[in-house]
């Protein structure tokens, strides 16, 4: 008996189907509105007050823009907001 020669086939190739993230404020997630912090008048560069979602006027930091990716960087930076008006 000859055995039967067999051509090897390349496998299929499947793509992942990609979702877009969902809308919030946790970390992988598409912001839902723009979010800006004060920056302390003294110096210009230390963020104060509470996150606001339109420019505060004067010196501002933009924390994220509306459909931005929020990474950890910007979490810490809202959660730094949030400690804050607690505090």
């Amino acid at each position: 008996m000859t055995a039967r020669k067999t051509e090897e086939q390349p496998q299929a190739a499947v793509r992942t189907q990609e979702y877009a993230a969902g809308t919030g404020w946790d970390v992988g997630q598409t912001a839902p509105e723009d979010a800006f912090r004060a920056l302390d008048t003294a110096d210009f560069a230390t963020p104060t007050g509470p996150v606001v979602h339109e420019h505060p006027g004067g010196h501002a930091r933009q924390v994220v823009i509306k459909g931005g990716l929020i990474t950890e960087g910007v979490k810490r930076e809202l959660d730094a907001a949030e400690q804050s008006e607690q505090g």
